[in-house]
């Protein structure tokens, strides 16, 4: 009976001392292996990216260039460089000088010519030099006879004096018409080359915006040359007018001075006509 209670004090004991309780079977399965994780794919690489540094600042779109709105032409001159806004004023100033002188010269033109064909009828229907109609011519061969009074039977010296006193007076009427005339030859022949000068310093503003922005952007570009467009536009608006007036002008004064050729001869007539009287 003692051996057996020593077997059971054992038996109780060795739990308690550590020994390992031995499995009862072999065929039990072995512990689970936990699998690996994911790799996340590539569309969400990017967002996984983004959310680890959320503390970087977002890279800003490139600022887009606004072109000037006002492109008018009033625009554009206040826009201007003062040199350009100063050639614009000048052939805006020719530009009105060469209607002026177009308004003036054709009344004076128009007047003179009706005149001078009332002269040329009332001279054809005079008997003599004394019946004729006052006019200068008539008056220039008036007063060479009175001076030529004293002379003896000279009547072709006295028709030489007359023709070369009206000779005179005729180019004396024909630089009278053409007076005025010659700024409109000044402006054509030289505000094209103004104009030229105006569009030249734009192109060079617009050469200087590009150096100092550091960019070929239309809108840097655009005022500098729309300026020299305009100034060029300028100089041809003035230029055009101011040739063909003047052309128009030289024909109207040739024509009139072509009618105190007819003037002058019917005074000669006269003249030749109270001679041969004598």
């Amino acid at each position: 009976m003692k051996f057996v209670g020593r077997l059971l004090v054992v038996l109780l004991l060795l739990p308690s001392l550590g020994f390992a309780q031995v499995p009862a079977t072999t065929d039990s399965a072995p512990p689970a292996v936990p699998a690996p994780a994911a790799a996340p794919t590539d569309a969400a690489a990017p967002a996984a990216a983004s959310v680890a540094s959320p503390t970087e600042p977002p890279v800003a779109a490139p600022a887009q260039a606004v072109l000037p709105k006002d492109l008018s032409v009033w625009g554009m001159f206040m826009a201007a460089d003062w040199v350009v806004q100063a050639v614009m004023v000048g052939l805006v100033l020719a530009s009105v000088l060469t209607w002026t002188v177009f308004v003036a010269k054709s009344l004076e033109l128009a007047m003179a010519v009706r005149r001078q064909r009332r002269l040329l009828a009332g001279l054809d229907s005079a008997a003599s030099l004394d019946k004729a109609p006052a006019s200068d011519l008539v008056a220039a061969a008036q007063a060479e006879q009175r001076l030529s009074a004293d002379t003896v039977d000279d009547r072709d010296g006295l028709k030489e004096r007359v023709a070369s006193r009206l000779e005179r007076l005729e180019a004396a009427t024909g630089r009278r018409m053409l007076k005025g005339t010659g700024v409109l030859a000044t402006i054509g022949s030289t505000a094209p080359f103004v104009g030229l000068f105006g569009t030249v310093w734009g192109i060079m503003n617009s050469f200087i915006g590009i150096s100092r922005s550091q960019t070929t952007n239309l809108a840097v570009v655009a005022p500098g040359i729309a300026e020299a467009l305009l100034a060029t536009a300028l100089g041809l608006a003035a230029a055009i007018p101011a040739v063909v007036i003047y052309n128009h002008f030289s024909r109207r004064v040739t024509a009139y001075r072509a009618l105190v050729g007819d003037t002058s001869a019917a005074v000669l007539r006269l003249v030749s006509r109270d001679l041969g009287r004598r």
